[in-house]
């Protein structure tokens, strides 16, 4: 594997000044913020931006979706749902992934890109493949992810439409958790998160050069642009379905509140016997997740790219 192959796309892909440039001037004005964020920094900002776009673009199909992973029902169905939910409850629980994935994804590119760089330094001279390093790297930045649990913890409940009733909006249910059940509560559902962040990371960053270099060349900023949505479509899509057993049983524990804390295998095997034992039905939804995924790692991968040129 060659030596760039984990490495940003933006910096693998060098692009011509023209394109941030107008009429002789910078579109820029003298890489000011560039200069404030600084070279390691700019990774965390674009990431948060890429994040928050996708968010509030594909929320109410995250929402369709997580009504399949909880309750095994057909799109149609989970739609009706949020139909008589009514439209002031189509953005409910926004608030929580918008906070989270907009820090979660921050992390995702700047401490790989921090990780990265030093192992790097680290490891240099001593015959270690820059391929595992890297990999360690997004799996680092995976599990650093997983603090912010409590945002998906809180983001499951809102959505539930059985606790509409209970929890008003996300302070509300952050205080009734700490002051009624503490901190640990905050934190169910964090294995599957845990399974589910490393590996991703490592695969998502190892294969994105890859894919890329086996698309078109793109000759154009238009190319680039849609070259980095396939590039991280493609990926965020296959690696969903990969991982969608964990997201349903993280659905599952976290739509619980109180009571005792079952090991991950415990509430796959529930579950499995609710739904007869069916594999099309534990993945029932994976279909809308497939697309759903297509598009967020599209949004995000492309907007991520297009920043760091713009930065």
């Amino acid at each position: 594997m060659a030596v760039s192959t984990m490495d940003s796309e933006s910096a693998r892909t060098p692009q011509p000044q023209a394109a941030l440039t107008k009429g002789g001037h910078s579109l820029l004005p003298g890489g000011a913020l560039s200069t404030r964020l600084g070279s390691e920094g700019k990774h965390y900002v674009c990431g948060s931006v890429a994040a928050f776009t996708n968010i509030v673009l594909t929320f109410p199909i995250q929402k369709v979706l997580f009504r399949q992973q909880l309750h095994g029902v057909l799109a149609t169905e989970a739609v009706r749902q949020l139909q008589r939910d009514g439209l002031r409850n189509l953005y409910r629980g926004l608030l929580p992934p918008l906070l989270q994935k907009s820090t979660t994804v921050a992390i995702m590119f700047g401490l790989y890109e921090d990780s990265s760089r030093v192992l790097m330094e680290r490891a240099k001279g001593s015959g270690v493949p820059e391929l595992v390093t890297r990999s360690f790297a997004a799996a680092l930045a995976g599990t650093a992810e997983a603090f912010l649990t409590p945002f998906e913890r809180v983001q499951t409940l809102l959505q539930d439409h059985r606790h509409h009733g209970r929890f008003n909006n996300t302070a509300h249910t952050f205080r009734t958790l700490l002051t009624e059940y503490g901190v640990r509560e905050c934190y169910r559902g964090l294995v599957p998160i845990l399974l589910r962040n490393g590996p991703s990371n490592v695969l998502f960053f190892g294969l994105r050069g890859p894919i890329k270099e086996q698309l078109p060349e793109a000759t154009s900023q238009a190319g680039h642009l849609v070259n980095d949505f396939v590039c991280g479509g493609v990926l965020g899509a296959g690696l969903g379905i990969m991982f969608y057993p964990l997201n349903v049983v993280k659905s599952r524990a976290q739509s619980q509140v109180g009571g005792a804390f079952q090991p991950c295998r415990q509430v796959l095997l529930t579950v499995w016997r609710e739904r007869g034992g069916s594999l099309p039905m534990l993945f029932r939804g994976a279909h809308l997740n497939y697309h759903r995924s297509l598009l967020s790692w599209g949004i995000i991968n492309a907007t991520y790219e297009q920043l760091l040129k713009l930065i």
